[in-house]
């Protein structure tokens, strides 16, 4: 099915950081209690179209800061050949040198390399090679399930974070200025002129909304990495009672009809 239009209206929760009572969450309800999922690998159409299967992955991921660079170098380095289909080629030309994982991008900024035309993590769908036992998708991923850790740990931070978006504001009051950390949708308009140019998107997609949690459930781990713990937990019990409500609203038709929650169209959609 096409994605849902842009730009369409949205519920959003503001409250104070419990951790430091000075600074405020904005969060998107709309979005956080979606049923989005990741449908990579089962029926992803990848952004590029002449590369499916490639996901999101066909350009490599930004790093955030030098941080995120080095602790990714870090985890390729217990990569081996038989999970990672371009270990070889991560390999340094010198003795004791850094794996060649990384490059120079657009506006000079760092990211992750690419081989093949895409992501140097990426194994690509049909790959065969003596030894080889690693399936296709991004090996770091893979790494997380074969060591029993979650992909935070594992990935640049812009791959696990995808498709949450975490955003920050100043908002003045008086001569005060209170920063506002916002939580949402990481839509195509995010991107940029970029965005533009995906041949397919998923937060938009109904094919992409049949989970079975919804967004503050099913990725909850990464909000929690992103927001703190004690965040996470009121803003669960928002998202909870919005979701209790709107249960209940379902049981009644009439009551159902009434505008009081702004449900993401692609889900509505889905569920159709």
């Amino acid at each position: 099915m096409p994605e849902v239009k842009e730009g369409f209206a949205r519920d959003f929760v503001e409250f104070a950081d419990p951790a430091k009572p000075e600074e405020l969450f904005r969060c998107d309800l709309t979005w956080l209690t979606s049923y989005w999922q990741c449908i990579y690998g089962d029926g992803c159409c990848g952004i590029d179209a002449d590369k499916p299967d490639a996901g999101c992955c066909s350009d490599g991921a930004y790093y955030s800061d030098a941080d995120d660079e080095a602790r990714t170098l870090k985890v390729a380095e217990r990569l081996t050949p038989e999970m990672w289909q371009f270990y070889n080629e991560a390999q340094p030309k010198k003795s004791k040198g850094l794996l060649r994982i990384s490059e120079v991008g657009l506006d000079n900024d760092r990211k992750t390399r690419k081989v093949e035309d895409s992501c140097i993590f990426l194994n690509r769908k049909g790959y065969e090679a003596p030894g080889f036992t690693g399936s296709f998708g991004c090996v770091l991923h893979h790494l997380a399930q074969k060591e029993g850790v979650h992909f935070v740990e594992t990935k640049p931070d812009v791959c696990w974070q995808l498709p949450i978006r975490r955003s920050f504001e100043t908002r003045e009051f008086g001569e005060r200025e209170i920063s506002v950390t916002v939580i949402g949708e990481y839509e195509r308009l995010a991107w940029g002129d970029g965005g533009a140019e995906f041949a397919w998107y998923c937060t938009a997609n109904t094919d992409a909304h049949g989970g079975r949690e919804p967004v503050y459930i099913s990725n909850s781990h990464e909000l929690i990495a992103l927001m703190g713990q004690p965040a996470y937990d009121e803003l669960k019990k928002f998202c909870d009672a919005r979701m209790e409500a709107i249960a209940e609203l379902a049981k009644d038709k009439k009551k159902r009809e009434l505008p009081l929650f702004i449900i993401h169209p692609a889900t509505l959609g889905a569920q159709k």
